[in-house]
C-alpha cells in the first residue's frame, strides 16, 4: 500500500507549476535565435532574469553559466586580494631566526651554568673543571662567531646549521624539526591527497613512502618500455597510502599528481623570484639526497606523459595574509580548481549542454546557490520535455507540436494586444441567410434576419422577464436567434522577406511573428483556409508553419529574390480551387535578385533585368487572379517606387508600417479580406 505525505509548502521548494509560463521563458529565445538548440545555449548562459518572467508563475529568476562565471571571477578575486605568498619565506624566515635566537641564549645559559657551578665547586673540583670549561669556552665562542657570521638569506643560513654543530638541545630539535616539516612538505605537494595520512610520519614510514615513489617510478618505466605496469600489485601494497579516495588507474594517479606537480609550480610562479628562489633552494637543503632523486625522477616521468605546462600559471596575488607552505597549497588548490572549472563552463557554453559539469564540485566551489540556478534550468528543461514541449533527438532538441502551438498563440496574442479593440469589430458585415457554422453566439431576433430561433435563450428571457407562472407569454423582445458565420473560403501565402537586412536590422522577429500569428489564427479559427509560408532570400523556398519557429533570416549570402518568392506563391495557389486567392508579402528592400532557369543572379543596386523578371511574375500572378498586398518595412526610394509599380499592375495594396505595428495591418487585412458574419 503506498502512503503520501503533504506538508505546507515553506519556500524551500521552487516546483515548476506553470510548464507554459516556463516554456515562455524559452519561446522569445527560439524566435530570435532560429533554433532551439542556439535558444537552449542562450538560456543555459544567461539563466532567466526578472525582467524577462512574468510575476506570479512561480518560477524564481535564475542565473546561468555566466552568473557562474561571475561568481568563480569574484572569489579568484578574494583569494588574489587576500593573500601574501611571499610571506611563504617569511614565515620559514622567522622559524630559522627562532632557532638561531633559541641556540644563541642556549649558549650563554650553558655558559652561565658552567661559570654558576665552577664557582661553587670545591678547590679539588675546580682544577678538574678548568680544562672542560676552557673547552666549553672555546667551543661557544666559536659557536656564536659562526651564528654572527651566517648568510642573510634563510636558504643560506638552512644550508650553513646543516654542518652547524648546536649546543642547545631544544635550538637542535627545532631545527631537525624545520628539516623534517621541509621534506615532509616536498612529499605532501606531490600527494596532496595523503595530507593527513603524512602529519606524523616516522622514519620507517618516510622509509615506505620513498619506496612509493620508486613504485610509481618504474610503473612509469615499465609503460615507457612498453610493458604492462603491475597496478594492481603497487596499490596491494600502497593503496592504504591513498585512502579513502584510492586511484583507479595507473592513468588516475598520473592525472592527479600531475594536477599536484602544476598547483605546485604555479604557487612558485606566483611569488616573487627572489622568494622563489629561496623557497626551492631551501626545500633542496632539507631533503634527503635520496629521496629528492626520486622525486626528481617521478617529476620528469609525470612531465613526459603528462605535460602540465598549460596549467601551469602564476597568479598576481596582492594580499596581507600571511601563508604557510601548507596554506600555500591549499589556496593553489583552490584556484586551480576554480580556473579548471571556468573551463568547463565555458565548455558547456559553447556546447549547450551542462551534463558534463560536476554539481558537486559547483557547489564546493562557487556555493549552493549556483548549483542551485544550473539545477533550476535543468529541471526547467526536463519538465519541458516530459510534457512535450521538447523532444530530444540524440544530443540536440527539436520543438514538439505543443511548443509550435504555444509559440504562436503567444504570438498571436502579442499581436492582438496592440489593437485597438474597434479595429476588427469595424470590418464586420452581416449578411442575411440560415447558413454558416454556429459561432457560439446569439442574437437579438430583427425582422430581417435569420429566423433560426435559439429556443433556449429565447426561454430564459421570457422567465426572466415575466418569472415562473404558467403560461409563459413570449414576446418578439424575448426572442435570440443563433450566430452563424459566412467563411469564406480562401488561400494566402505569406511571403517572408529572409535578405540579410531583415536580420541585420533587428525587422525579422518581428515579421516571424506575425507569420507565426497568421498560421494559427488560420488554423484554429479558419481551418478551411490554405495558409503558405515562402520565405526569400538569394532563393525562395517553402516553410512548414510548424518550422516558423526556427526559421530564421540568411546570414551568409545578401540578396532579395522577390521573383523566385512569387514564382513558388503562384504555383502554390494555382493547386488551390477557391475564389480568394492572396500574397501577403513583407519585404524591407527591393528585389535584387532574379531567376535564370534554375539559377539566382545578383545585383546591387538592383539591375533592370531584375526589376523586369519580377514585375513579368506580378503580371502572371495578376492573371490567375492572385493579389498581392505589400507590407515594407522601409520607405526608401527605390523600394516605394518598385512597390507602387506593382501596385498599378495587380491593384493589390501597400503599406508602410515599422516592424513594431506590422501584425495589427496584416492581421486586419486578412480578416478584413476574410470574414463576414450572418
Amino acid at each position: 500500500m503506498s502512503t503520501y505525505k503533504y506538508s505546507r509548502w515553506d519556500g524551500t521548494q521552487d516546483p515548476i507549476e506553470d510548464r507554459n509560463s516556463a516554456f515562455d521563458a524559452l519561446a522569445e529565445e527560439i524566435l530570435e535565435a532560429g533554433d532551439v538548440n542556439d535558444a537552449l545555449r542562450n538560456l543555459f548562459q544567461n539563466g532567466l532574469q526578472e525582467g524577462a518572467r512574468e510575476e506570479g508563475t512561480g518560477i524564481r529568476p535564475v542565473g546561468g553559466l555566466n552568473d557562474l562565471r561571475k561568481r568563480l571571477e569574484e572569489h579568484k578575486r578574494f583569494l588574489l586580494e587576500r593573500y601574501n605568498l611571499d610571506s611563504i619565506v617569511d614565515d620559514l624566515s622567522r622559524t630559522v631566526k627562532d632557532i638561531i635566537e633559541a641556540e644563541r641564549k642556549g649558549v650563554k645559559r650553558r655558559l652561565s651554568d658552567a661559570w654558576d657551578h665552577l664557582n661553587n665547586a670545591a678547590d679539588f673540583e675546580r682544577e678538574e673543571l678548568a680544562d672542560p670549561m676552557e673547552i666549553l669556552q672555546q667551543r661557544a665562542a666559536e659557536n656564536l662567531s659562526r651564528l654572527d657570521s651566517l648568510p642573510e638569506s634563510p636558504s643560506g643560513t638552512v644550508r650553513e646549521l646543516r654542518s652547524y654543530d648546536f649546543i642547545d638541545p631544544q635550538a637542535r630539535q627545532k631545527f631537525q624539526d624545520l628539516i623534517d616539516d621541509l621534506s615532509k612538505q616536498m612529499t605532501q605537494n606531490f600527494f596532496q591527497g595523503m595530507k593527513d595520512a603524512m602529519e606524523n610520519l616516522s622514519s620507517e614510514d618516510m622509509e615506505s613512502l620513498q619506496n612509493l615513489v620508486e613504485g610509481i617510478n618504474q610503473m612509469l618505466r615499465d609503460r615507457a618500455a612498453g610493458e604492462d605496469p603491475d597496478f594492481d600489485g603497487f596499490m596491494e601494497a600502497y593503496g592504504h597510502h591513498f585512502d579513502p579516495d584510492r586511484p583507479t588507474s595507473l592513468d588516475d594517479l598520473v592525472n592527479r599528481l600531475s594536477q599536484n606537480m602544476s598547483a605546485m609550480h604555479s604557487m612558485l610562479e606566483s611569488m616573487s623570484d627572489e622568494m622563489r628562489q629561496e623557497l626551492t633552494s631551501m626545500t633542496q637543503q632539507a631533503a634527503d639526497p635520496n629521496m629528492a632523486d626520486a622525486f626528481n625522477e617521478l617529476a620528469n616521468n609525470i612531465y613526459d606523459v603528462a605535460s602540465f605546462d598549460e596549467m601551469v600559471q602564476g597568479y598576481p596575488f596582492t594580499g596581507s595574509e600571511e601563508l604557510t607552505i601548507d596554506q600555500a597549497m591549499n589556496v593553489m588548490g583552490d584556484m586551480q580548481g576554480i580556473e579548471n572549472l571556468d573551463r568547463k563552463v565555458q565548455e558547456a557554453i559553447r556546447s549547450g549542454n551542462l551534463s558534463n559539469l560536476d554539481l558537486d564540485e559547483v557547489e564546493e566551489i562557487a556555493g549552493e546557490d549556483a548549483r542551485n540556478d544550473l539545477e533550476e534550468v535543468q529541471r526547467m528543461v526536463q519538465a519541458l520535455e516530459e510534457a512535450g514541449y521538447l523532444r530530444r533527438n540524440r544530443d540536440r532538441f527539436e520543438l514538439g507540436p505543443l511548443a509550435v502551438r504555444q509559440i504562436a498563440q503567444n504570438a498571436m496574442r502579442e499581436i492582438f494586444a496592440q489593437m485597438k479593440k474597434d479595429r476588427l469589430g469595424s470590418h464586420d458585415s452581416y449578411l442575411s441567410g440560415d447558413w454558416g457554422d454556429l459561432s457560439g453566439a446569439t442574437l437579438p431576433y430583427e425582422s430581417d434576419k435569420s429566423f433560426d430561433i435559439n429556443l433556449q435563450k429565447s426561454l430564459f428571457n421570457t422567465v426572466i422577464r415575466q418569472g415562473t407562472s404558467l403560461p409563459l407569454n413570449m414576446s418578439y423582445d424575448d426572442l435570440e436567434v443563433n450566430e452563424r458565420e459566412h467563411l469564406t473560403q480562401s488561400a494566402t501565402v505569406l511571403m517572408l522577406d529572409q535578405s540579410r537586412s531583415m536580420g541585420m536590422y533587428g525587422t525579422y522577429t518581428s515579421a516571424k511573428k506575425v507569420a507565426l500569428a497568421l498560421y494559427w489564427l488560420i488554423t484554429t479559427k479558419f481551418p478551411r483556409d490554405k495558409f503558405y509560408v515562402v520565405g526569400f532570400s538569394d532563393y525562395g523556398m517553402i516553410i512548414d508553419g510548424k518550422d516558423l519557429p526556427e526559421s530564421t533570416w540568411n546570414h551568409w549570402v545578401a540578396g532579395t529574390n522577390m521573383h523566385h518568392g512569387l514564382v513558388l506563391a503562384r504555383q502554390l495557389l494555382s493547386r488551390e480551387n477557391v475564389a480568394n486567392k492572396q500574397v501577403l508579402m513583407v519585404t524591407d528592400g527591393e528585389p535584387t535578385v532574379h531567376m535564370e532557369g534554375a539559377q539566382a543572379f545578383f545585383s546591387y543596386p538592383p539591375s533592370y533585368r531584375t526589376r523586369e523578371q519580377t514585375l513579368r511574375e506580378v503580371k502572371r500572378c495578376t492573371r490567375e487572379g492572385i493579389t498581392i498586398n505589400t507590407f515594407m518595412l522601409e520607405a526608401n526610394l527605390f523600394l516605394t517606387d518598385f512597390i507602387d509599380q506593382m501596385a498599378k499592375i495587380n491593384k493589390g495594396r501597400a503599406f508602410y508600417t515599422h516592424p513594431d505595428q506590422l501584425g495589427r495591418y496584416v492581421l486586419v487585412d486578412y480578416l478584413k479580406n476574410r470574414r463576414a458574419r450572418v
